[in-house]
């Protein structure tokens, strides 16, 4: 560990989820350390079969700000993260990012989400405000993420474009506020209940525009079970969201003694 600080920021860890990988781990890392070299990096593997384990080790053997992770199996992208974040949490840093490891995420825009982050708890990339693209996407996953993404403003009145994206740098104070150990979504409902819950804490959300490039090698892991569970936990945190606010609604008014 080298220490170093991003200015307005602090120490910087980003965290680089991994399960079968090991054709995309390096190229990302080393675009990563040389976008942001104040940035330590973290990846966290499931017990890739393919060796990506493996070839973290040797990064990390070849670079003090690589580190690595391993884990039993594969639990889901919510746990990774989670471990991702109390991992740095122990070890002071200050602040932590969600990144792909598969291209998807350009660490060459890194930057701006940390500049960024100097006036906000929690910086969004966002491929859906102005300025930001997606490049290389079929049409059906067009209409998912856009889809999903209005869902979610409708069902929640969360006033974010993009709660689906991977690609966030979050303070380290916001994320000890949100209660991570009852965190059980993974996919993309892990990346809609963090930040609804950093907006339920009335946390400083911004959004920055990104360029997401669909990934070139390697298995996409979206399946149905994924858009599934987004589906129904987003269901059900807005029914949850409409009672309480009824129950304040119709409480009666405390009584004077």
């Amino acid at each position: 560990m080298n220490g170093a600080q991003y200015p307005g920021v602090g120490r910087v860890l980003v965290v680089i989820p991994t399960y079968n990988e090991a054709e995309n781990l390096p190229a990302i890392v080393a675009r990563l350390r040389r976008a942001v070299p104040a940035a330590e990096v973290l990846v966290v593997d499931d017990n890739s079969p393919d060796g990506t384990g493996a070839v973290a080790d040797r990064l990390a053997a070849a670079d003090g700000c690589v580190h690595v992770l391993h884990r039993a199996g594969k639990q889901g992208l919510g746990a990774a993260y989670v471990a991702g974040f109390g991992w740095a949490g122990e070890r002071g840093f200050d602040a932590v990012v969600e990144m792909d490891a598969d291209g998807s995420h350009a660490p060459e825009e890194l930057p701006r989400l940390l500049d960024r982050l100097r006036e906000a708890d929690v910086v969004l990339g966002s491929r859906w405000v102005d300025g930001g693209r997606v490049r290389n996407w079929p049409v059906h996953r067009l209409l998912l993420s856009r889809g999903g993404n209005l869902y979610t403003r409708l069902a929640l009145g969360m006033p974010v474009k993009d709660a689906t994206g991977g690609y966030r740098a979050y303070r380290m104070a916001a994320l000890e506020k949100m209660d991570l150990a009852s965190v059980s979504s993974q996919g993309y409902c892990f990346q809609v209940d963090l930040a609804w819950r950093a907006h339920r804490l009335g946390l400083r959300v911004v959004e920055v525009p990104i360029t997401f490039v669909e990934r070139e090698r390697g298995t996409s892991k979206m399946s149905s079970a994924i858009v599934g569970e987004a589906m129904w936990r987003v269901a059900v945190w807005g029914v949850r969201q409409r009672r309480d606010a009824l129950r304040r609604a119709v409480r009666p008014p405390a009584r004077w003694p």
